[in-house]
């Protein structure tokens, strides 16, 4: 055979290969599910997101942020897939999707590290899926709904025993939950009521999962890796049942833009400049500017109720606190401030106490507040310059290192770092438009008091602002319970 001819029948073979490579990739590999939940639930709860997405056109491509967070079964490769649909589906949509999910932390831990993870994010649509103690798991659906605007899909658990076929699902004949019905309160009475009460979308996945496995004779663990975690085929459902959820229903009409959220006025019809202010009277806790094309122009000064963004300390935030040697699971997970903040980094120098076990002293310096401190673990902690909290219960070295980053044996001394960052501009400087079908925005303050406020900004009527656009979450924060007097 001549060079010519080996060409030609490499390229009819590689040809066949692909052909072949199309159609097994066509072709699922697993049974699908035949029912995907009620048509009539579908959407429910997250029709702002989903309106964002639907909406979007080659010319005015809305930016929506998609934040996946959880525990294990989330880090899984079905929410890839969930990813991968939003994208084939909503093409112009101008998608932003993070997986933030720690595995091994249920709810008792990811109810702190959401801390770091989900309220700075300020998704528009959340997909929830954790286990673990409840009373934490409604604290993050209820911080949740006081921090962001965000569209809240939750799902309940998949069935990962036989015996979930049978189990107790009528919410009445549930008592307070107890080890042996501790699934059946979950997914029948607790998490239902969670649906109702912040008013949630749900993948009723439990059910959709019996079905599947008893429609296609199939053992629970045959969708399973162990006796939890899914398998390529749990992967496969678990994909297939999520998806279908993330419709935007025919029977609801939203503007995103302008809801009970979220609120924008534009400039020279809602709102406008006088002697070289322009003042936007708001409730909400978070407020951005939409850039409007054109010159950059010069720095225009930024007040809310009279100070600066920066006198605020709500409006500092923290990243996640990252030990060396150590993993993406922090052995700190939760940092605040007493005294206004500065943006710069953190070092904490940790030493096990050799005469107490799991305990750990520590010296703390800041890149620019300098050494600020020693504290102990099993103590509340404060910075000699107030700029950093840690209380006691916001330590959790062990599990974080040792068991979920494989630390072992732990180090006598390690070192954990983390970063103080800002969530506001004392001035608004346009960073110009790059692409005029993707909105520019910058956010001027994020994580006020959700409540009344006065922007001022001050420049000339020049400065580029489109509008002002304003997120005000549903909910009020919880008040802390008073002090009981000794």
């Amino acid at each position: 055979m001549n060079h010519r001819a080996s060409r030609i029948a490499f390229r009819l073979i590689l040809t066949a290969l692909l052909a072949c490579a199309s159609f097994v990739h066509a072709q699922p590999a697993f049974p699908p599910p035949r029912n995907l939940g009620d048509p009539a639930k579908l959407g429910l709860g997250i029709q702002r997101a989903m309106t964002l997405l639907a909406t979007s056109t080659p010319e005015h491509r809305n930016t929506v942020r998609v934040l996946f967070y959880g525990q294990s079964i989330t880090e899984q490769d079905w929410w890839k897939s969930v990813a991968e649909d939003l994208r084939h589906r909503f093409p112009n949509a101008n998608l932003i999707i993070e997986n933030r999910a720690l595995g091994g932390y249920a709810s008792q831990n990811l109810v702190k590290s959401a801390e770091t993870d989900l309220y700075a994010y300020q998704p528009d649509l959340l997909i929830f899926y954790v286990y673990g103690s409840h009373a934490d798991y409604e604290n993050i659906l209820r911080r949740t709904r006081e921090r962001t605007t965000a569209d809240i899909v939750i799902q309940t658990d998949h069935v990962n025993q036989d015996a979930n076929l049978t189990e107790l699902t009528d919410a009445a004949q549930i008592p307070i939950p107890d080890g042996k019905i501790w699934n059946s309160f979950m997914n029948y009475k607790f998490l239902p009521e969670m649906v109702q009460k912040y008013h949630l979308g749900v993948v009723d996945q439990r059910n959709l999962w019996k079905q599947y496995l008893q429609e296609n004779k199939l053992p629970a663990k045959q969708l399973l890796r162990d006796g939890v975690h899914l398998n390529a085929h749990g992967n496969y459902l678990m994909a297939e049942l999520v998806k279908p959820y993330l419709v935007r229903r025919t029977d609801t009409t939203i503007d995103p833009m302008n809801c009970d959220v979220v609120k924008t006025q534009v400039v020279g019809r809602d709102i406008r400049w006088k002697d070289g202010r322009l003042t936007v009277p708001f409730e909400g806790n978070r407020v951005d500017v939409v850039v409007k094309p054109g010159p950059t122009g010069v720095p225009a000064d930024i007040r809310i109720d009279g100070r600066r963004p920066s006198e605020f300390t709500e409006l500092y935030g923290f990243t996640r606190a990252l030990a060396k040697p150590g993993s993406k699971w922090p052995p700190v997970m939760l940092i605040s401030a007493e005294k206004l903040p500065l943006v710069e980094e953190w070092t904490m120098q940790v030493a096990r106490d050799p005469a107490k076990e799991k305990t750990y002293t520590f010296t703390l310096t800041g890149s620019k507040t300098g050494p600020d401190g020693a504290g102990r673990s099993d103590a509340r902690f404060v910075s000699n310059s107030g700029r950093i909290v840690i209380p006691t219960e916001g330590w959790g070295v062990e599990f974080a290192l040792e068991t979920l980053a494989g630390v072992k044996p732990l180090p006598p001394t390690f070192t954990v770092k983390w970063q103080t960052i800002p969530h506001f501009t004392d001035a608004f400087n346009s960073p110009g438009v790059q692409d005029p079908s993707i909105e520019t925005t910058v956010t001027l303050a994020q994580g006020l008091s959700n409540s009344k406020h006065t922007l001022e900004i001050t420049g000339p009527e020049s400065t580029p602002v489109a509008s002002i656009r304003v997120y005000h979450p549903p909910l009020q924060p919880t008040p802390a319970p008073a002090t009981q007097p000794k």
